[in-house]
């Protein structure tokens, strides 16, 4: 039977890279900071404990061997060399990157996002031909960076499989971007109010689609980086409707012209002022893959989720400090209704 090693196996992504591995027949080993088992596991995966900061640990989860490492949490130079490291007893490997890792023609890419027209345009559809940032450690995107050409610079002693997701969504989620639109249904809100038309557009990757990506790529080792996104990338405003559906709720949706006339007034995690859609033809040429269903249906699972996980009056802040810290004007009230007022 292949043997599978799963790094964060008890997160967001790594949940579901583990069903999908293990129903694909898989012998399939769970390392998490934890080691703790998920009761929706199929029978036969085993649970360990792993600090990943911890090379023994790591080599003594890998032990004799194993045909693929899967690591969903990989950031940065010294966790590739970990991996590379191992590379006499590894397979193949599959490592999670991140779009985040792109720059425009213009230099510009999510690190200058803050900047006066600092946002990255980059063309419509995105491919794994793009540009990225130069490596380094001084933020998230540099240090995917220096994560992919770590890997990639192994070469034929270690082939790596990167995967690129954009706005991951699914259960288990530190920072649940649809929290947007579920809390205002369970506060009542009847009417919201969206920057730029609702017509931005930030490409969602479901974590099922990022598992079903690893599942094939496990299968069909190689080095290649490729983008894992979901089949289409809907609007801010598709989005909002998508979970008002779920939901089973209506709302009145004030579309303005141009940016949020202030963070707390139309500003989504998704607002971006260009399109961010990402092409996935690569995927299907590398690895046959053939896209599974689309946001409107892969949300729900997110959705309630997300009101189990408000359910009892749960403070939102309480239950993502991530997601808070990013955005701490997600939901203040108060300064909507004053500018619906004015």
């Amino acid at each position: 039977m292949r043997r599978a090693v799963v790094i964060g196996a008890t997160g967001q992504i790594g949940r579901p890279v583990v069903r999908a591995l293990a129903e694909d027949g898989w012998e399939v080993v769970a390392a998490s900071r934890g080691g703790g088992r998920d009761a929706g596991r199929p029978e036969g995966v085993r649970p360990v404990r792993l600090d990943r900061e911890d090379d023994a640990a790591l080599a003594a989860v890998v032990g004799d061997g194993c045909d693929v490492v899967v690591d969903v949490v990989a950031y940065g130079a010294r966790h590739a060399r970990q991996l590379t490291a191992l590379a006499g007893r590894i397979g193949s490997a599959v490592v999670v990157s991140s779009v985040s890792v792109y720059e425009d023609a213009r230099g510009r890419s999510f690190d200058t996002q803050d900047q006066p027209d600092g946002f990255p345009r980059f063309p419509v559809p995105l491919t794994e031909e793009q540009p990225t940032v130069a490596p380094g450690e001084a933020t998230y995107s540099t240090g995917k960076v220096a994560l992919e050409q770590e890997l990639l610079g192994a070469g034929e002693k270690l082939p790596v499989t990167l995967l690129r997701p954009g706005a991951v969504h699914g259960p288990y989620s530190p920072l649940p971007r649809e929290l947007y639109f579920v809390k205002r249904n369970l506060d009542g809100r009847e009417r919201r109010v969206l920057a730029h038309r609702g017509e931005s557009r930030f490409h969602s990757s479901s974590a099922r689609t990022v598992a079903e990506l690893v599942r094939l790529a496990a299968a069909r080792p190689g080095s290649r980086v490729l983008n894992a996104v979901d089949p289409e990338a809907p609007t801010v405003a598709e989005i909002g409707a998508a979970v008002d559906a779920a939901m089973g709720v209506e709302t009145e949706t004030v579309l303005l012209d141009g940016p949020p006339p202030s963070p707390s007034v139309g500003r989504t995690p998704w607002s971006v002022p260009w399109p961010v859609v990402c092409d996935m033809s690569a995927a299907a040429r590398e690895l046959g893959y053939v896209p599974g269903v689309p946001y409107a249906q892969s949300v729900r699972e997110s959705v309630d989720w997300l009101v189990e996980r408000l359910s009892g009056g749960r403070d939102w802040r309480e239950e993502f400090p991530l997601l808070a810290g990013a955005y701490p004007e997600l939901f203040d009230y108060a300064a909507e209704d004053a500018w619906f007022d004015a």
